[in-house]
């Protein structure tokens, strides 16, 4: 599982982030490097040749799968899927284990593609920070089912599930880069007044007591961070985090343009089903994906999100000012002589302030209906069948992909252990395409030993077959006979 870690350092917030086992490479682009490595032209035929075989014969291990989890869903098909379960006419028991069948293949394909479902411990550091999104967005749990998720992670263990796990599932894969330079001045006058609030509870000591209380809350074991420590150093990625929270006080800085910064969810997959209604039993899943989205403002991917509103800390901001400004009048009034100017100002300043917050809170507003919207047109690749037809393409190309890279090394170095070809195969990525993965040998080698193209020796090693051998095992495969077909070249 994916680790993420916030991490404080002179030069501003730092996440960690463990590796993942993507290779982020387009397969075209993979091929023909390797190919133009290999010295001979015959073998670079052959190897060329090898690479569609394995294709081909990988593509076809999964299409049964793959047709059996596209018939499931159409029964789930929020848009049409209960005609069909109309017409065949099933018990609701029957239906259970149907829609129990379908998870079980999609959280298979998830798997094979490499998206790991989102812990709240990345979520905790995701929301530590604030980017474009300044309100708080929750989600109407009310119109959410609770027994279709809860029933499948019964049936099916998963480690560090989410709270949320039993209602909806975030997936995620892939880590990028978000930056946005504006001038940002509502945003700057809240940091400023964040500050100086931050300055008055450390004057009334008021930062100790709840700092203590923080802690007491958040303790985690020091014993299982200090593991996930020692395992991940030196093979994650690190990814600054640029926000208004920790720049400098300046006048250019203030009255320039800034840039923030944000890592990103490369893509997202959120899979819920919504909540019966009194006409209506709901059996359709939903199942979204998403692209770019940046980690402080994940909750715009939340389903069935309630309409935000004020917060409590901008209640507080206004009964206090509100008590505040009476004080101060009232006050005023009583003296013998009272200041007309004094009551004017103190009106204006508690009024303006209160104008102040509702306007951030409707400049706040705006900035989240242009983010939702932005999410469906910009952000949101696909759902359903489209979402699904997506991942069982990546599952192959990134199986495929594996395999030929485990190959190569192979036949270029000879021999060689788990760990050695592990180690060469993420080498190879890093030196030839700048790129860098933790790859998954395992699987690879499990694949060519399936194709019969590599095997292991009386001390464990694995080794290849030549390349001509390699294409003589695999065999001519459908694709070719039609292809062949199609060009006229088959003999009777």
């Amino acid at each position: 599982m994916a680790h993420l870690q916030g991490t404080d350092q002179k030069k501003g917030d730092v996440i960690r982030l463990e590796r993942e086992s993507v290779i982020p490479v387009l397969k075209p682009k993979l091929i023909m490097t390797l190919a133009n490595l290999i010295e001979h032209s015959s073998d670079r035929a052959e190897f060329l040749k090898l690479c569609k075989r394995i294709e081909y014969t990988i593509r076809a291990w999964y299409l049964l799968q793959f047709e059996d989890l596209m018939q499931l869903y159409s029964l789930f098909d929020p848009v049409h899927g209960a005609q069909k379960l109309e017409q065949q006419k099933l018990a609701p028991e029957e239906i259970d284990v149907l829609e129990q069948n379908f998870l079980t293949y999609l959280f298979q394909v998830m798997e094979k593609s490499n998206f790991k479902i989102v812990t709240d411990d990345e979520i905790d550091v995701a929301h530590s920070g604030q980017y474009l999104l300044n309100l708080p967005i929750t989600v109407d749990e009310s119109k959410l089912d609770k027994k279709l998720l809860k029933k499948y992670f019964e049936e099916h263990h998963h480690d560090d599930l989410p709270d949320f796990s039993d209602k909806y599932v975030i997936f995620r894969r892939g880590i990028g880069i978000d930056r946005t330079t504006d001038y940002f001045v509502m945003e700057k006058v809240d940091m400023l007044i964040g500050r100086f609030w931050a300055y008055l509870l450390r004057l009334t000591r008021l930062e100790k007591l709840l700092s203590r209380r923080s802690k007491r809350l958040n303790k985690k074991d020091p014993k299982k961070d200090n593991e996930i420590n020692s395992e991940a150093d030196g093979q994650d990625l690190y990814v600054e985090r640029i926000r208004l929270e920790n720049m400098q006080l300046s006048f250019r800085n203030l009255l320039g343009k800034t840039l923030i910064q944000e890592p990103t969810f490369d893509r997202i997959i959120v899979v819920y089903r919504r909540a019966n209604t009194k006409s209506k039993e709901e059996r359709g899943i939903f199942v979204k994906h998403f692209k770019n989205i940046p980690m402080a403002d994940m909750e715009i991917v939340l389903p069935e999100k309630k309409n935000p509103g004020l917060t409590p800390m901008d209640w507080v901001k206004f009964l206090g000012s509100a008590i505040v400004g009476l004080v101060a009048v009232v006050s005023s009034l009583e003296m013998p002589s009272a200041d007309w100017w004094v009551i004017i100002a103190v009106l204006s300043t508690v009024i303006g302030y209160c104008a102040k917050t509702y306007f951030t809170f409707q400049q706040n507003l705006a900035q989240y209906q242009n983010l939702i919207t932005q999410s469906m047109y910009d952000k949101q690749l696909d759902s359903g069948k489209g979402t699904l037809l997506h991942l069982c393409d990546d599952v192959i190309q990134q199986e495929v992909k594996e395999v030929i890279v485990s190959f190569f090394i192979l036949m270029e170095q000879g021999k060689a252990t788990r760990q050695d070809l592990d180690q060469w195969c993420e080498e190879l990525i890093k030196e030839e395409f700048d790129e860098e993965c933790n790859f998954d040998v395992d699987d690879a080698v499990q694949k060519l030993e399936n194709l019969g193209i590599v095997s292991r020796d009386s001390v464990g090693r694995y080794q290849c077959v030549g390349l001509k051998r390699a294409n003589e095992i695999i065999g001519t495969t459908t694709e070719e006979l039609v292809l062949k077909a199609k060009q006229g070249t088959i003999t009777p």
